[in-house]
Order: C-alpha cells, then sequence, then structure tokens
C-alpha cells in the first residue's frame, strides 16, 4: 500500500519515505490480451514474414482506414518518420507554421528537411493553435500550416481551413508510440483521403521502390515491422477496456482534486468521443502555495513521475532557441501554459488506491503549501535519480 503522509517530514522530497515502492510513469504502455499477441508472434515467425508490407501490416493499415475513416493509411516506423515523408510528399517548403506547445518532433520533422518552423500562439482555453495568431504569422514564404490535436482534443480545423494557403488537411499523423492510447511499440501512421499522395507516401516509405529493382522516386526506409503491426492489431482490440480505464481514471482525479485551490484539471467535452488519456493539471502557485515545478520535484521524490508538457516549448529549444532568442514576445500564452501544465500517471497500469494516494499528496502539499515553498527553499532536497 502507498505510504500516507500526515507531517512535512513524511514527505520524500525531506528524507521520508517514498509513497511507492515502484515507479509511477505517465504513459505506462496499455498492453491488450498478451495471448492474442503471442499468437501472432508465433504465426510471423513461422512464415519468417518480419517486415515488408506483411499481412498484419496490411490489416492494420485496413484497420486503421475504417477506424477513421479515411481511403490511404500507410503505417511507418514511427510518427516523426511519418512526418518528414508527409511533408515531404506534400511539397511543403520554406516556411511552416506549427504551434510551439507540442512535442519537439513537430519542429525537428520540418528543421531536418530544411524547411523553418514558425511558432504561433495558443488558445488558453483549449490549448491548442490559436488560429487568430496564425493569420499575421503568413508570410510569401508559407506553404503550409500543422494543426496539432492536443490531448487528444481537436484543433479548430475549420477555423484553419478558412485562412490556410491552397489545400488544407492533405494527411493526418498519428503516433503509436509505447506511451500512447493505441501503441505498437514504436510506429506511426499516415492517413489521407488523397490516392496520389497516399501513393508517394507509400514509395517514399520504402527507398522508392515501385517493384524488384525499380526505384521511381527519393525514398527512406520508414517501414513498420510486423511484430509492432501485430501489437498494434491486438491493442486495437482492447480500444475500450483501455478507454473505459482512462474514462475512470480521468473522473476519479477530477472528483479528489475538484476542491484543491491552485489546481485545476484539464476538462473534456462529454459529448464528444475521447480516449481520457491524459491527466493534465493546471497549476496556479499564487492559490496552490508552490511552483508548478516544486510540486513535480516533491512528486518524482515520491516515485510518481509526473510531466511538465510540453515544458518549455520548442521555441526555448535549440536550434530555435539561438535563432529567435526574441520568441517568446510573441507567445505570451504558451509561456504561461508551459509553466503551469503537469501531467499525471493513468492508463491500465493505474487504479483507484494510486489516484487516492497521488491526490492525497497533492491535497497534503496544498494545505503545508507556504511550510513546504519555505523549506523547499532553505534546505538540500532528496531528488529522484532520473530528474536532473
Amino acid at each position: 500500500m502507498p505510504k500516507v503522509k500526515s507531517r512535512i517530514e513524511d514527505l520524500a522530497i525531506f528524507g521520508g519515505p517514498s509513497a511507492f515502492s515502484d515507479e509511477l510513469h505517465v504513459g505506462r504502455p496499455n498492453v491488450g490480451q498478451r495471448e492474442a499477441f503471442l499468437e501472432r508472434v508465433n504465426d510471423l515467425l513461422d512464415r519468417r514474414w518480419l517486415t515488408n508490407d506483411g499481412p498484419y501490416l496490411k490489416q492494420l493499415e485496413q484497420r486503421i482506414s475504417q477506424l477513421v475513416e479515411v481511403r490511404r493509411c500507410i503505417a511507418v516506423c514511427n510518427a516523426t518518420v511519418g512526418l518528414e515523408i508527409a511533408i515531404k510528399a506534400a511539397g511543403l517548403a520554406g516556411e511552416v507554421i506549427i504551434p510551439s506547445f507540442t512535442f519537439i518532433a513537430t519542429a525537428h520533422a520540418l528543421e531536418w528537411q530544411q524547411i523553418t518552423p514558425v511558432f504561433c500562439d495558443i488558445n488558453p482555453a483549449t490549448h491548442n493553435i490559436d488560429p487568430s495568431c496564425v493569420e499575421q504569422l503568413i508570410t510569401e514564404r508559407t506553404t503550409g500550416i500543422i494543426g496539432v490535436h492536443l490531448w487528444g482534443r481537436p484543433c479548430d480545423v475549420q477555423a484553419l481551413q478558412d485562412i490556410a494557403i491552397g489545400n488544407f488537411g492533405n494527411a493526418e499523423v498519428f503516433s503509436f508510440h509505447a506511451t500512447k492510447f493505441l501503441n505498437t511499440f514504436e510506429g506511426g501512421a499516415v492517413v489521407t483521403n488523397d490516392d496520389e499522395l497516399a501513393a508517394k507516401i507509400r514509395l517514399m516509405r520504402n527507398f522508392g521502390f515501385a517493384g524488384y529493382d525499380i526505384v521511381n522516386s527519393f525514398g527512406t526506409n520508414g517501414k513498420m515491422s510486423e511484430v509492432s503491426a501485430a501489437m498494434g492489431l491486438t491493442s486495437l482490440e482492447s480500444l475500450e477496456k483501455f478507454v473505459a480505464a482512462n474514462y475512470r481514471n480521468y473522473k476519479e482525479y477530477r472528483q479528489q482534486l475538484a476542491e484543491v485551490p491552485g489546481v485545476s484539471v484539464l476538462a473534456y467535452d462529454q459529448d464528444e468521443k475521447c480516449n481520457y488519456h491524459y491527466i493534465v493539471l493546471e497549476i496556479d502557485e499564487g492559490a496552490l502555495g508552490i511552483a508548478r515545478d516544486q510540486l513535480d520535484d516533491i512528486l518524482w521524490a515520491e516515485n510518481v513521475l509526473s510531466r511538465r508538457y510540453f515544458y518549455p516549448g520548442c521555441h526555448r529549444m535549440e536550434p530555435y532557441r539561438t535563432r529567435s532568442a526574441q520568441a517568446s514576445l510573441s507567445l505570451p500564452e504558451t509561456e504561461k501554459l508551459a509553466a503551469r501544465v503537469l501531467c499525471l500517471p493513468t492508463g491500465t497500469a493505474v487504479g483507484s488506491d494510486e489516484i487516492s494516494a497521488i491526490c492525497d499528496i497533492i491535497k497534503f502539499v496544498a494545505d503545508e503549501g507556504c511550510v513546504v515553498k519555505e523549506r523547499m527553499l532553505k534546505q538540500p532536497l532528496r531528488h529522484h535519480p532520473l530528474k536532473k
């Protein structure tokens, strides 16, 4: 059972025992039916077809196409490579507008191809790219907009479509990384209704090969393996189970943290179909009594490995920080949110006992906020070995 905190000295950051003996990760992988996965693995090993558009990959592409209701799905080894290929196939160049409040791969996929990412501010209510800010960033060098759907909540696609240059929504890229709601160990997919674009992406994913010894285009190696596809198919069979676990956890976090001053849990629209994959807190230091980063340190010491997504923002990472030292001045909402957001563990590996213990720690810290903050400033602290 998790260890209860009733005195300041009980907090692990001040030398007390950690609440959890094992680490609780944000995004610990969901695993479906182990037997079904192992049956697929044995089958692909017996057939010795391990990669290069095997039957499991084709099944996965078909299932994803049906799920998201698009004509074409091209599975890839990871979403970053998928994004790079989609960018190349779509003919983007010059400048592309993206949110800074996103995973760094969004920017790097452009920079890798000598395309300049232009960072746009976000809507503080949705955490997604703000279309009204997009308009101000369009120049003669702009060739596209990448709208990231954050926390599983879609950005304002219609507003972006109304202002987009040329066609909008040519393709969408999904990540199936191990920490995602649906995982293939490592992997991703590009989906599109554009048959010509899909054909380009499929060629580029496989070195440009159009057949044996026939190379028709520039390409790279972006293929997904059969074992990854087998994991994806197994995950798809358990989607409803994953959603149910996430929704249960979401409701418990919301209920238990509802009265904690300075802590607000991001709300999902109950009218939308959602996977509830992220538990996102916004921390108000003035009301809570301690800063977000201090709460993060406290939780890590308790073996609750909370995450400051997407801190500090792409614009504050290299090479973008050096290139545009004043970028933060045009990204005020991104700056505010990056200093407030904290994500907590959820998924099928987390249950009611863990959630109650995590929330009790947060409530205890809230009750003793000023004292905890003062003590953290005065004495050496015990930090988690992974925390730098």
